[in-house]
């Protein structure tokens, strides 16, 4: 007798049985004579399907996934060649869910007993989930950054053409990046909110807090706004355009000047969302001549492909107003 014998038969069937149930183990039976399979109440339970003395493999293909089910039916035949242990996961469908089960047995048509090859189902549908959980994440980081890799690049370029020193664009480049940054560190889930999201006051705050703290400019920025939550792709795109309307105020507008003063509030109606941006006490307003540098170009882009809106300038000689009016339900993604 063999040493795996001669272990076995210190267990009698009640104790196997235990260990059987106790792993999820469903046991199976193929005749490969008249292609019938004999399964374990395990085994009927985890496939949806009521005790029988046995089932076709016509029965079980039934309850396979669609997707799956050519391919299964060709490994189990592929199983009679096939020398040492095999494993085999698909679908089946039980009530309109879907569970992922491993069929596994030994191969080789010189193992059977009787014309039937013995094996084992396993409920693997939370390993299954796992895997699937971890592709999905793998794919949305890598999207992530393909796309922080492409704003770089974006900034990269316009930067390079608004300044005229290395000094100059190294500065505005890390300040831009930064803004950026800072908008992904507000991304987190609210309470009672859906999906990931940063309160705009909070993200507004932020990111003028570091024009508001330069000496005498200090506590001359102003944010009121109401509680309202922002998704990432949205404070990914506000980030951008606060950052480019403070610089361009730092340069030339209310922010240039020690008696200019930001406000910036918003007002939300049934479809939009209007923030918006007044500037006052700064040097006389020069409306732009054309169509604008790279950066007011940047902006227009970023509020109509990323927040469906547009944005409005009134070049007011008080001060220059903007409206950012985007659309209500992009501001939460």
């Amino acid at each position: 007798m063999s040493k795996s014998k001669a272990a076995t038969s210190n267990w009698d069937v009640a104790e196997l049985q235990r260990g059987l149930e106790a792993a999820g183990v469903a046991l199976w039976s193929w005749n490969v004579d008249d292609d019938t399979f004999a399964m374990d109440e395990a085994a009927f339970g985890l496939w949806g399907m009521t005790v029988r003395p046995h089932v076709t493999f016509e029965d079980l293909s039934s309850h396979i996934h669609p997707a799956d089910r050519d391919r299964v039916r060709a490994a189990f035949a592929a199983t009679r060649a096939v020398v040492g242990p095999y494993e085999i996961d698909f679908r089946i469908l039980v009530d309109g869910d879907v569970r992922w089960v491993s069929a596994r047995g030994q191969g080789d048509d010189l193992g059977m007993v009787s014309r039937k090859m013995f094996g084992i189902f396993i409920d693997v549908t939370g390993r299954k989930q796992a895997e699937e959980g971890h592709e999905l994440l793998a794919g949305e980081m890598s999207h992530r950054v393909k796309n922080l890799l492409a704003i770089a690049s974006g900034l990269t370029a316009i930067t390079s053409r608004s300044v005229d020193t290395t000094t100059d664009m190294a500065r505005e480049l890390t300040q831009r990046l930064t803004a950026l940054g800072r908008a992904h560190d507000l991304v987190r889930p609210l309470p009672g909110e859906e999906g990931k999201a940063a309160l705009l006051g909070d993200l507004l705050s932020v990111l003028l807090a570091p024009y508001d703290d330069l000496g005498a400019f200090s506590g001359r920025i102003r944010v009121s706004v109401p509680r309202m939550g922002v998704g990432e792709q949205a404070a990914n795109a506000l980030a951008l355009i606060v950052h480019e309307l403070a610089t361009n105020s730092l340069k030339y507008g209310a922010l240039s000047a020690e008696t200019g003063t930001l406000d910036v509030s918003c007002s939300a109606h049934d479809t939009e969302l209007v923030i918006a941006w007044t500037e006052q006490g700064g040097p006389p307003v020069q409306p732009p001549e054309g169509p604008g540098g790279y950066g007011s170009q940047m902006v227009a882009r970023a509020m109509a492909r990323q927040l469906d809106g547009a944005i409005e300038k009134d070049w007011a000689p008080q001060g220059l107003v903007v409206r950012l009016r985007m659309n209500k339900d992009r501001v939460a993604l």
